[in-house]
């Protein structure tokens, strides 16, 4: 058992550190810039397009900082804005799917994703979903009553080495936090793969896995995406690649996956402050992860298929 604690923590910390490398600059840098116009330049330049998805100008200030820092500070902007029940819902659905761009894309392209497909999905999702709401939902015209929230505004700070110094804590602080996550998480994979208990995990989560068309040696990885969120899913896919020989069309399809349904509980759950229906916010990122997974897996499927064929028919004919 002392073996398997060791190496738990051992992959633990190195998983950390490849993690901390990516989002230590990136924070460090976003949050500099958020005390710069520059986040309200963007915002302004959005504004005209919110329009098309039923949002005011306004509303882009809370995107641009959902995307670019992350959704506490999104939900701060949003509480000290008078929308209505369905701006605040479109707002929820589209920061679900998109959020925290640059962290969690640079993380995607360290386990080997390219980045134009998370940023193709994750946006495209986002402004896709609040079309669809825009379109369909007749009602949530009522005046947003939003509850108590607490540390989402942004601190106050004196001079740029002040600011400096508030974005050497902000990443430091979030690789403090994923260290915590991280590591138990590794320790608790290891003691299952000694224990064997990794196979029967699987075993219960195959079907859910063959219905989204990958393999089951990618459970834990899908497991620890939806409890946990992207980055720390990402710490388990970047072991698992190395250690299951998780195939890059798995990879793929469960990043894809977690793109649209991560984080279930926290993310869930961060959005009751607004006074919007989570619920159904669960299950449009659920059903929509689902369906989207499936149709990829079964599109990548068949062309696969006629590789294969195209391939058969090329030897048979040249011999």
């Amino acid at each position: 058992m002392w073996q398997t604690l060791k190496k738990g923590l051992l992959v633990g910390l190195q998983t950390s550190w490849t993690l901390g490398k990516i989002i230590f600059p990136i924070t460090l840098i976003v949050t500099i810039l958020s005390y710069t116009p520059v986040l309200d330049w963007i915002a302004r330049i959005l504004a005209p397009m919110m329009g098309w998805i039923g949002l005011p100008g306004e509303a882009a200030i809370p995107l641009v900082l959902g995307n670019v820092l992350n959704l506490y500070a999104a939900i701060g902007a949003i509480l000290t804005m008078d929308l209505t029940v369905k701006e605040v819902f479109i707002l929820a659905v589209m920061l679900s799917f998109s959020h925290n761009l640059f962290v969690e894309s640079a993380v995607a392209v360290k386990i080997g994703i390219r980045m134009s497909v998370v940023l193709a999905v994750r946006l495209g999702l986002a402004f896709f979903s609040a079309l669809m709401i825009h379109w369909l939902w007749q009602g949530g015209g009522e005046q947003a009553q939003y509850g108590f929230v607490s540390g989402t505004g942004q601190p106050e700070v004196d001079g740029w080495m002040g600011v400096i110094w508030q974005g050497v804590s902000s990443a430091t602080l979030g690789i403090i936090q994923i260290a915590l996550i991280v590591i138990p998480i590794m320790i608790f994979v290891q003691i299952m793969k000694d224990l064997n208990w990794l196979q029967v995990f699987s075993r219960w989560m195959s079907p859910f896995t063959r219905m989204l068309g990958i393999r089951e040696n990618t459970s834990t990885t899908l497991a620890s995406g939806l409890l946990f969120g992207l980055a720390f899913g990402a710490g388990v896919m970047i072991q698992a690649a190395k250690e299951d020989k998780v195939k890059k069309k798995d990879l793929y399809l469960v990043f894809i996956f977690l793109v649209a349904c991560h984080a279930v509980i926290e993310d869930t759950l961060i959005f009751i402050p607004l006074g919007i229906p989570v619920l159904p916010l669960l299950i449009i990122r659920l059903v929509t992860a689902i369906i989207l997974t499936m149709i990829i897996a079964y599109i990548w499927n068949r062309v696969e298929k006629k590789q294969e064929f195209a391939g058969k028919e090329t030897t048979s004919y040249e011999y």
